[in-house]
């Protein structure tokens, strides 16, 4: 399995292989071991799975605030995504940017989200399914999130956002500038 720090400190897309014959694949999606030796001392406690019916599904951007923070290693095993990470890590040297990822069931790549990150996805494909892993229980009291719209980031989701389906939770979430984060940068 291949891992490839991105643009954000402590950010890594994983390639698995996939073994395939006439049968179909086989593929190991996660291994502890090689992933530790990218991203250390990391202990996963639940897995989730979502399904995106429509093209231009938008769920997020989301996180959860100390002391129930979050990382994710997400994963789409069937369908297409844009998948978008912002930094809200203070006094990181790329605090406020992010990147953009396409996750897809043909590249089979998988995308750490360390804590302190905002994610969110967008589908372009219909029937879109994410699975990801988490650090962290759900906490509902710690469950915040950032504009998926805020100009400030200036992200592009490669859809018609005036056609996007987001939650009304989603769709009134702060921008970046009126939230006051938690997350310090310790390093990469």
């Amino acid at each position: 399995m291949e891992a490839i720090e991105q643009a954000l400190p402590g950010v890594f897309l994983f390639s698995p292989t996939r073994h395939g014959d006439a049968r179909g694949f086989f593929s190991e999606t996660f291994n502890a071991r090689v992933f530790a030796e990218h991203v250390p001392g990391v202990k996963f406690v639940q897995d989730n799975h979502s399904l995106s019916r429509d093209v231009g599904v938008i769920r997020g951007l989301h996180f959860q605030t100390p002391p129930h923070a979050q990382g994710k290693l997400v994963r789409v095993p069937h369908g297409r995504v844009l998948d978008v990470v912002v930094d809200l890590r203070v006094g990181s040297p790329t605090y406020a940017k992010h990147i953009s990822v396409e996750l897809s069931a043909d590249n089979w790549q998988q995308l750490w989200v360390p804590p302190g990150m905002a994610h969110g996805f967008c589908t372009l494909e219909p029937k879109s399914e994410f699975c990801y892993k988490v650090t962290d229980y759900y906490a509902p009291d710690c469950d915040a999130g950032i504009a998926f719209d805020d100009p400030d980031l200036g992200i592009d989701w490669k859809i018609d956002l005036t056609t996007a389906t987001l939650s009304d939770k989603d769709r009134q979430l702060p921008r970046l500038r009126d939230f006051v984060s938690p997350f310090r940068f310790e390093g990469a």
